[in-house]
This record gives structure tokens, sequence and C-alpha cells, in this order.
């Protein structure tokens, strides 16, 4: 990713927090790389170089400063002047497809690409390998674990994604230069509670009443400003405060993804401004595109997300959530803790790929269309999760029987892909006053965030 110096120094110097997670600034003079936000005095712009990314920053040799914590900055949302598939390759390390083993020639042929390619493809637009990016990753994400809990050192090097405490501590030593023990300062006690960043504004409200209105009978819940889910490890928590949302998750299992679900839930990297500027050149969105939040509705899960759209086809919101409760009480799996009614985790891709949901309501064309994308989805022909692009996601979705592309670019939005955009959709035809050509036309010009168009078209209604 080309950054221009000039005007990355201006951004540092202002001090302005639309910057902060764009780019990080390396100090030569102290060794130390810092957000655009550090309070420090602002070096000499002749002693400064800047990075995409943190793991860039630290394989240049520079550590995260200690002040303005790079590690909690928001996710950058630059990646759309990236090339897509180190977008997705991106998107697949924040799932967690180098930890445990996993390795960048197997994340490689996920995308159908050499890991000579994809390493050539990474320096020259993150400025890191995607071995580098996941460990800066897991690095980060101890670094927080270590200040926001209680957890000991050994239970967060697993729950960071390290294979041993070893790596851990190799690693922590590396980027840091110090030890986990060291860096430990004042921990909390009782429940595992993470603070997860974002660009303010965020509506959440806004965000609780349209969960709320989908939330899944024993799986999900909404009540006092707190939506809850069930997870393998048992229930988490989210609330939001003024520009961080609170995370409280009952042990450390699957940790670090529970944070990248709800980044991406919550569509907490969007960079509203940015978004807003473009739709807005369209004389036709400037009285719609709102001022505050600008964000996708996403998904906890793209698999649960996707049979949840197929569930609605033809039918209300109200009668979908109905049918996705009967499924999970037939289906679901029960967790070991439940907590207010929360007791059953969504059924897996392999026990819907034959489940008999006509006797749960569904119609015939909505079980074949779900037996089918959970047969594909179970045996990694159909990738959700990270696919090769929206047409190639598309494509294959409608590729299914019962899947429309109305269908295909709702579940693609859901999935978080920004560009998603179901013309055919009777909100949206309503609200622009257009025939489906002509929107079809139109929405060209909104590109690549033609979702977060339709979403601002749904809510002009």
């Amino acid at each position: 990713m080309h950054l221009d110096a000039s005007r990355c120094y201006a951004a540092v110097r202002s001090r302005d927090r639309r910057f902060d997670g764009r780019f990080f600034t390396g100090v030569k003079t102290t060794g130390i790389y810092c957000r655009p936000v550090c309070p420090a005095r602002t070096p000499l712009e002749r002693n400064v170089t800047f990075f995409a990314h943190a793991a860039a920053a630290e394989e240049a040799g520079f550590r995260p400063c200690r002040r303005c914590r790079p590690e909690l900055a928001p996710g950058s949302p630059d990646w759309d002047r990236t090339p897509e598939l180190v977008v997705r390759a991106l998107r697949l390390i924040d799932e967690g497809a180098l930890d445990d083993g996993g390795d960048v020639p197997a994340l490689a042929a996920r995308l159908h690409v050499t890991d000579r390619h994809l390493r050539r493809l990474f320096l020259e637009h993150v400025g890191a390998t995607p071995a580098s990016v996941a460990r800066s990753r897991r690095a980060h994400f101890a670094r927080r674990l270590l200040d926001e809990t209680s957890l000991s050192v050994s239970e967060i090097a697993f729950a960071s994604g390290f294979g041993s405490l070893r790596a851990c501590n190799e690693t922590m030593r590396a980027i840091f230069h110090r030890t986990p023990t060291e860096l430990r300062g004042r921990v909390s006690s009782g429940a595992i509670t993470l603070r997860l960043p974002f660009r303010p504004p965020l509506d959440w409200s806004n965000a609780l009443e349209w969960l709320a209105h989908r939330a899944t009978a024993g799986v999900e819940a909404v009540e006092d400003a707190t939506y809850r889910r069930t997870t393998p490890a048992g229930v988490v928590a989210i609330t939001a405060n003024e520009d961080h949302l609170l995370v409280s998750a009952p042990s450390t299992d699957g940790l670090l993804q529970i944070a990248t679900r709800v980044r991406r839930m919550f569509d907490l990297d969007a960079d509203a401004t940015a978004i807003r500027a473009h739709l807005r050149r369209d004389p036709s969105l400037r009285r719609i595109v709102r001022t505050g939040d600008l964000r996708l509705p996403g998904a906890w899960d793209p698999f649960e997300s996707a049979v949840r759209v197929i569930l609605g086809q033809q039918i209300s919101v109200r009668a979908a959530t109905t049918l996705a409760g009967r499924m999970v009480a037939a289906y679901g799996k029960p967790i070991d803790a439940p907590l207010d009614g929360l007791t059953r985790l969504h059924p897996s891709p392999e026990t819907l790929a034959d489940a008999d949901l006509r006797a749960i309501g569904a119609t015939g064309s909505q079980q074949r269309a779900i037996n089918a994308l959970a047969t594909e989805v179970a045996d990694g022909s159909l990738q959700l999760d990270a696919p090769l692009g929206l047409d190639d996601l598309v494509e294959r979705l409608v590729a299914l029987p019962g899947v429309g592309p109305w269908s295909a670019h709702t579940i693609a939005m859901r999935c978080g892909e920004p560009d998603a955009f179901p013309a055919g959709d009777l909100g949206l035809l309503k609200a622009s006053a257009l025939s489906e050509r002509a929107l079809r036309a139109r929405a060209d010009a909104w590109r690549p965030w033609r979702s977060y168009a339709a979403v601002s078209l749904w809510r002009s209604l």
C-alpha cells in the first residue's frame, strides 16, 4: 500500500483521530513506532518513516510505543485500495488460518495461488509477510489480555493463538522488548472482558434494534443495551462505550476468534467518513446517506447468516425468526453452561446437510437450498468466510437450488462484502424510485461501497 509521506506527517502533526489505524509512524531516533494520535512530542519529519501495518513496522525493527499502544488502534479501513486477494488473505489470518499449526502454503492453497506469489503481494501492499502479520496479531492480542484480564501468562499464550508458552515469550520479547511478565500492568479480576476500539460514531441502539428483530431463540438475546449469544465456550455478552465495545467471555476458549467475529459483526473497522463522502457524490444519495453512523449489519458466523437469509425468503422477518428458533430447538447442540434462556448453538453445516427442515415448517425449496449450502460448506467446497471475490461468491450461491441473486447478494452483505447489492430488492426499488435496470446502472457509481448505499436506502424508508 502506497503511503504519501507528506500527508502522513501532516496527519501526525494534527493528531486527527480519523487517521488512527490507517498507518503507523516509525521514529528512527528511538526505534519506536506509534499511532498518528500518539500524545508524545511530534518528531522531526526527517526522523520518521511510515508503515501501512504494525507488522511491517515490527519487521523493520521498531517496537510498539508504550504511550499510544498500537495494539489498541482500530483496524485499517483502507484495504479497499489493496488487491482483493490480499484483503481476503488478511481476513483468513484474522480468522486464525495461521494459528494452531496453520502455514502460509496452506493459506495460499485456499486462495488458489502459490505461497511465493502471496508473500510477494503482502510485501508489496502490506509491507510484511503473512507470517509476520499473524505473529503481530497474536502478540498484540496477548498484550491486551495482559492488561485487561487476570489470566495467567500460560492461559494468555494459548488464548492468543500461540502454540506454546515459549513461542509466546520469544515473540513478545522480539516485538515489545519485554517478557509477558514484565509487560503486565494492573490486572482485573473476575470475568474476561475485552475492549475492542472503533472510530465513533457507532449507533449502538440502532444495531441492537436490528439484532433484536432477528434474534434466534436459544442462541441470541438483546436486553439492557446488551447483545448476548452462545458460543462453544458459553455465553458472550457485548455492550458499547463511547469509542469501544466491551466483550465479556466465559473463558479463554476461542477468545481471539470471538474478538474477530465481534469486529466483523458490528463492522468496527468501517470508515464512515470516507464512505459517506464517496456516496454523497451522487446527488440522489445526498439526502439519504446518514450524517452519523454508517455500518453494515454483519454476521457472527457467515454460515449461520446464510441459513437465516434463506429461511427469510418470501416471508416476514418475524416468521423467519420463528423458523430459525424451531430449527435451533430441533438441531442445535446444547451448551454446557446455559444462561437466561440461551441454551444452544446454531446447528453446524454437518448437521444441516441432511436435516429434515420440512418438519419445522420450512418449504421444500428452503430445505433443498439449506441442505445444499450446508453440504458444500461442510466439505470445504464453498468458503463463506473469505471467498475469492464477490462475483465468485454470488456465482457459487446462485448455483445452489432455490438461491437467486437477491439471496446471494444479501448473504454476501451479511458476510461483510462492502460492494454487494441486491438490486431487485423491493425496498431498494421503492426508496430509489427507479426500475431494477436503472438502479443497477446508477449503483455502478457507488462502487466499492454499494452495500452501504443499500443500507442507507433501506433506512430512508
